[in-house]
């Protein structure tokens, strides 16, 4: 008798979960289906878990491909049931390529391949909808979102829009997603939601676009180069009851939120002072050191260091004035940024060709906050006092990279969930798009198009 043992958390159970079983039945005679808790699936980082699991193991067992249904709670155990149940061979879909590759001294690996289209649910729970998403663009950061998409439940990637096809093939050599090159409009008819990660000049009119087609939108900052085209957007998408988000990720990380309620409460008085700063030594030939239209360190990082500025300290500053070093091409290589408010200030510095300790410092009349370096990340803060002995550590949760945590406010605000977005206002995202604004003026008053 042939073994197949199978691994997944099986929420809102889909078409694509009944195909990949139905696959993984096929390759033998026994088929074991191990179905992941809910206390383990949030220590490997999969975040927004549906279905409760006595639930998701009713709905495997439905399938009738499953002989055994085991529950999986901890690390290492894939390997314990290989050997206590004589598998011979280990399967899962073939977006976890390359993963287990470490059980093969132990039994077969075979990857099954992804289901492209799983638009519709088998057993579907309080009305929540699995969201076909596409992805605008096939640069650095597609493939993370996608890799990150994997821990998010309730989200399926279905296809890719990038016009510029010398950089599509490696792509879909790697992650098997059909992309469309020539027409906008019918990649848009493919997909309930877009992720955009294409040039920063090119944001707007896709989600513009995107938005009028009835579309929702997830776009890499900055959405926009005005205020008013942030205003636009947003106006229309809570006209058409639709979700429009800036991917600024660090405001979706519970670290950085902790971080945040922790200076809102008090703890360190009145703040009077925001300090952050986000440097990288860019690659020379990267967009960021090239393009002295949209590149540059303020469009780069300009979004994350305003953010604790904007999210504590608010919109109605008095003056704002920006400081910038520029390389002879012409590329803003480190800009700071200068707020004064009524009874505070605060700094935002950005480097691509200088790097400078990246930290975040809050202070405030009883004490400060200092997170470290990757502050934007924040796996770790300290609160200090005026008595040098008594400091104060946190640390948050962080799994991944960050990007789990914005797609899972997406499609949570997608199902209708998450509702009052908090996390990163529109109020927010537009002050710092009029930020942004005033940014484009100061850098054409040095003659830099």
């Amino acid at each position: 008798m042939k073994k197949v043992i199978t691994y997944g958390t099986f929420d809102l159970f889909h078409q694509g979960h009944y195909n990949l079983l139905k696959r993984a039945k096929e390759l033998g005679d026994y088929l074991i289906v191990g179905v992941t808790t809910e206390h383990f699936d949030e220590a490997r980082g999969k975040v927004n878990v549906i279905d409760p699991i006595m639930e998701r193991i009713e709905n495997v067992k439905k399938t009738g491909f499953a002989d055994e249904i085991i529950v999986e709670d901890h690390e290492g155990q894939k390997i314990e049931d290989i050997q206590r149940y004589n598998v011979d061979i280990f399967t899962v879909g073939s977006d976890w390529i390359g993963t287990f590759d470490y059980i093969r001294q132990f039994c077969e690996v075979v990857y099954l391949e992804r289901t492209p289209d799983i638009s519709s649910t088998m057993i579907r729970k309080n009305q929540f909808h699995i969201v076909n998403v596409g992805v605008v663009g096939t640069g650095r950061i597609a493939p993370r979102f996608i890799s990150e998409a994997k821990y998010v439940s309730g989200i399926n990637i279905v296809c890719t829009f990038n016009p510029q096809l010398d950089s599509v093939q490696a792509f879909q050599n790697r992650h098997d997603i059909p992309n469309y090159s020539d027409s906008y409009k019918e990649f848009l008819a493919q997909v309930d939601a877009v992720y955009i990660a294409s040039p920063n000049e090119t944001h707007f009119e896709y989600a513009q676009k995107a938005l009028e087609a009835g579309k929702h939108v997830l776009c890499e900052k900055p959405i926009g180069f005005t205020r008013a085209e942030s205003e636009k957007l947003y106006r229309y998408a809570k006209e058409h009851h639709l979700v429009v988000m800036e991917a600024v990720k660090t405001a979706y990380c519970p670290g950085f939120q902790q971080l945040m309620n922790v200076a809102k409460s008090g703890k360190i008085g009145d703040i009077k002072d925001v300090e952050a700063c986000f440097t990288r030594l860019a690659n020379l030939n990267s967009r960021e050191r090239t393009d002295a239209a949209y590149g540059g360190s303020f469009l780069e990082f300009g979004s994350y260091t305003l953010l604790p500025a904007i999210k504590l300290l608010g919109s109605e500053y008095t003056d704002l004035q920006f400081q910038t070093l520029y390389g002879e091409d012409g590329v803003d290589l480190y800009t700071k940024v200068e707020l004064t408010y009524p009874n505070a200030m605060a700094t935002a510095k950005n480097g691509v060709a200088v790097k400078a300790e990246g930290q975040l410092m809050i202070a405030g009349t009883k004490g400060y906050i200092l997170a470290p370096s990757p502050w934007w990340l924040t796996r770790r803060f300290e609160i200090h006092y005026e008595d040098p002995t008594k400091v104060e550590v946190y640390e948050p949760i962080f799994q991944g990279d960050g990007f789990r945590y914005e797609i899972s406010e997406f499609v949570s605000k997608i199902n209708g969930i998450k509702k009052n977005g908090y996390k990163l206002t529109a109020e927010e995202a537009i002050a710092m798009a009029e930020i942004t604004e005033a940014y484009m003026r100061h850098r054409a008053k040095k003659g830099t198009r």
